[in-house]
């Protein structure tokens, strides 16, 4: 039999038994689905994970900084160290701070406390926070060395009676501040009754120099934070002296984080791979039944001349049929789905990664139609003539 004759027969049989197929094309169907979202959005889906983190721990974000109370002179971070550290692989954004404590502002008579954390314009998204109202100050306001701040919500509350307080003025030090904000998410109660202001502006402003001996740098991903850890004391080093260097990880919640995102990732695995296995169980079930119920045409085709080796291709020529015909149908889902979720994430994978695990996902298709279609088929093949035909 020809090939192109053997497939046209096979994709009839599948088309004429669709109903007794539904159930295993729609298994693999799925289960091909879940491995292309997989292979292609896992990426994607990690990476907007961990620019989230903070939310459950800031596991991304390091705290490096110079101890200089028990420095005997002090130390802060120069251009070049920032510089080299921003250049770091696996590094994504960093943030250079310093901070004012016992700073003091009048107001209404009375007399508040609090601590200036004089930062850069990249604060904000190394730390995660947004605006609880107004806006925090950007890159122009660094630059320009503007008067503007932003207040801690409790520090606001207790100042203004609320935190809408945008566009209100705000001494420090007997000098004024235009405020354009509040900051939000704050989980530190120290922050929330502080008040930031651009890095440039308190170098001006506040005497003396200021010791900018903080940084906070955000990891791509969390398998960069180790090396990333490990890397920092040899590049200040190299730059300056690392006297009193301390670099904090929440290593703890770093390693629960991790060891939920590999369960998670286990188990979607396991779940693709039982998928897989229910529809080569399937396959198999249903080409020994369609084997038993076709026994008579078995013979028929024997003794009309067909060899064992024509009826054994044939059989799993059908089964193959079954498993790349649902592939397509997990392809086309998968692809669906694939632009739901990079719609929902705001992220699309590259499309060679696509066609790598649709190339893969039809690998696993032939396998499986081989795999379960072959006892089937040599069962089939193997038949007797007589014994078929009398078949009841």
């Amino acid at each position: 039999m020809q090939l192109n004759d053997l497939m046209r027969v096979s994709v009839r049989q599948v088309i004429r038994h669709r109903r007794r197929y539904m159930g295993v094309v729609l298994a693999i169907a799925l289960g091909v689905a879940g491995f292309l979202n997989i292979v292609t959005m896992s990426r994607e889906v990690k990476n907007n994970f961990n620019e989230n983190l903070d939310l459950i721990g800031g596991v991304t974000v390091l705290r490096i900084y110079f101890d200089n109370a028990r420095s005997y002179r002090p130390q802060w971070f120069r251009e070049q160290t920032v510089t080299a550290l921003k250049r770091l692989d696996g590094v994504k954004e960093l943030s250079l701070t310093a901070a004012k404590h016992g700073q003091n502002s009048n107001f209404k008579g009375q007399r508040f406390g609090f601590m200036v954390l004089a930062v850069d314009e990249g604060f904000w998204q190394v730390r995660n926070f947004w605006p609880l109202t107004g806006k925090l100050f950007g890159l122009d306001a660094v630059n320009q060395h503007k008067r503007e701040c932003v207040m801690g919500a409790e520090l606001a509350k207790k100042m203004f009676g609320d935190t809408h307080v945008r566009g209100k003025d705000l001494e420090i030090n007997q000098e004024i501040y235009r405020i354009s904000g509040v900051l939000g998410g704050v989980t530190d109660s120290g922050l929330a009754n502080s008040v930031f202001l651009p890095l440039t502006t308190a170098a001006d402003r506040f005497p003396g120099r200021l010791l900018a001996d903080r940084l906070y740098l955000r990891c791509a991903t969390w398998d960069d934070v180790g090396a990333v850890a490990a890397a920092i004391p040899g590049i200040v080093k190299s730059h300056q002296s690392p006297e009193e260097l301390h670099v904090e990880v929440a290593w703890e919640a770093l390693k629960r984080v991790q060891l939920l995102a590999w369960w998670i990732e286990f188990l979607i695995y396991l779940a693709t791979s039982a998928t897989f296995l229910l529809g080569g169980v399937g396959i198999w079930n249903v080409m020994m039944a369609a084997v038993t119920s076709r026994t008579r045409e078995i013979g028929l085709k024997k003794a009309m001349g067909a060899e064992d080796r024509d009826i054994l291709a044939q059989f799993l020529s059908e089964a193959l049929c079954l498993s790349v015909g649902a592939a397509l149908l997990g392809a086309a889902i998968g692809r669906i789905m694939m632009e739901i979720l990079s719609h929902i994430i705001e992220s699309r994978p590259p499309e060679n990664l696509f066609l790598f695990g649709v190339t893969l996902a039809f690998l696993f298709a032939v396998v499986i139609g081989v795999g379960a279609g072959l006892y089937p088929s040599i069962r089939a093949s193997r038949m007797e003539v007589v014994s078929a035909i009398r078949y009841e």
